[in-house]
């Protein structure tokens, strides 16, 4: 533990509040799945998370790597080195961050990359950090360019360089920083520059859960939330819950509701089954949204290919939010692909809704194939319906 450091509260910070109750300088970003739920259920969340290393459930290799991190730096008595933290949303990458800073006894600073749009915006944030502080920088794939080059060196020699003024009376001034520990999260590691992925000493890529580490968590937030669960109700919601522990924990609350509201409050397979059909969520995990993707795919398009514009117009939603929500778990679960020609539907997207797919040659290009022509190699000698033949010799004048 560093000299003077508080020790971190247990509750999560407040937006725009540090876990010692100082305000930050840029105030954080909700996330799309605490903006919707209401207050009782982000207390709810909370109160789910892990305090330590010891009582988060899966990604075996990375708390292993990371614990080493950590009592590295706590037995040389110096900051922990810079982590990265990548993956889907969901996978516990917050959840990190607050362990982090409770295993190295340090305050926590939360902001976000969208909040930090100026230069100026970090520096605020920086100067204000105390010896062996844990900023956690959330979507930090989304921090300015101009910002994101003054982060370098103030990971690097813990300084910032900043201009005061302007035109001929501007100056130049070098501020020095105290030791601090950056954590960052991002779902788009590909975003980030090399020079930025580099000044990370330890970088994790967060993995999807398996159905038993999901029961895990289901059963740890049951006994938190007093909550009786039965083996076949907690296979249930792990198997709906799309490899994602906030998912399952969303899930877990609302079966809890179903189960006090019609039943004795205990959640078997029959309540749980029962309770996600009322809230839309099928056997596969596939929710309104993803079977308005299938459904149009399959019987507005024949199963494609379409392209993303009209298949979002089809649904009724955004390109965005067809192509960053629903694709994602539609293509890891097999049932769509992306294709230089837009997108198909799989067989098991057919199988799935109990449908049998037109007869005809398969509409989804073979792997490797980027032109946008067909779905198959052109044959020798050139493309379809064009024949060849030797180039005619050059007429020379004697």
């Amino acid at each position: 533990m560093f000299p003077g450091a508080a020790t971190p509260r247990d509750e999560t910070p407040t937006p725009g509040r540090t876990a010692v109750g100082r305000p930050t300088a840029a105030e954080p970003v909700h996330r799309p799945a605490a903006a919707a739920a209401d207050g009782e259920d982000r207390v709810t969340e909370a109160a789910l998370r892990p305090k330590d290393l010891d009582a988060f459930i899966g990604q075996a290799r990375v708390r292993e790597q990371l614990d080493l991190v950590l009592r590295a730096a706590r037995q040389r008595s110096v900051t922990a080195d810079h982590v990265l933290l990548s993956g889907a949303p969901g996978l516990g990458k917050t959840t990190l961050a607050m362990i982090i800073a409770a295993e190295m006894g340090a305050p926590l600073r939360i902001t976000s990359g969208p909040a930090i749009q100026h230069p100026g915006d970090l520096a605020a944030v920086l100067t204000s950090l105390t010896g062996g502080e844990v900023l956690f920088l959330d979507e930090i794939h989304r921090m300015s360019r101009p910002a994101e080059e003054m982060l370098y060196l103030a990971m690097e020699d813990f300084r910032v360089d900043i201009v005061v003024g302007t035109g001929l009376d501007a100056t130049a001034m070098s501020l020095e920083l105290p030791p601090f520990t950056l954590v960052g999260a991002t779902v788009r590691a590909g975003l980030l520059l090399p020079p930025l992925r580099d000044r990370f000493g330890f970088t994790a890529h967060m993995e999807f859960y398996d159905p038993a580490e999901l029961e895990r968590v289901i059963n740890r937030s049951a006994r938190l939330l007093e909550v009786e669960v039965e083996p076949a109700g907690a296979a249930e919601i792990a198997g709906r819950s799309r490899g994602t522990p906030r998912i399952a924990n969303r899930l877990l609350r609302r079966v809890r509701d179903y189960a006090e509201v019609t039943a004795d409050g205990a959640v078997t397979r029959q309540i749980a089954s029962a309770a996600l059909g009322v809230y839309e969520v099928d056997g596969r995990g596939l929710d309104r949204l993803d079977r308005a993707v299938l459904h149009a795919l399959l019987k507005l398009f024949g199963g494609g290919p379409v392209g993303l514009s009209t298949l979002a117009v089809a649904v009724g939603e955004e390109r965005e939010t067809v192509e960053e929500v629903a694709e994602p778990f539609l293509v890891r679960e097999g049932l769509l692909a992306r294709t230089p020609r837009g997108r198909v539907a799989m067989p098991a997207a057919w199988a799935h809704f109990g449908l049998v797919p037109p007869p005809g040659p398969s509409r989804a290009a073979p792997p490797g194939h980027q032109n946008g022509n067909s779905g198959q190699d052109d044959p020798p000698g050139g493309r379809p319906g064009r024949t060849t033949s030797p180039a005619a010799p050059r007429h020379r004048p004697p």
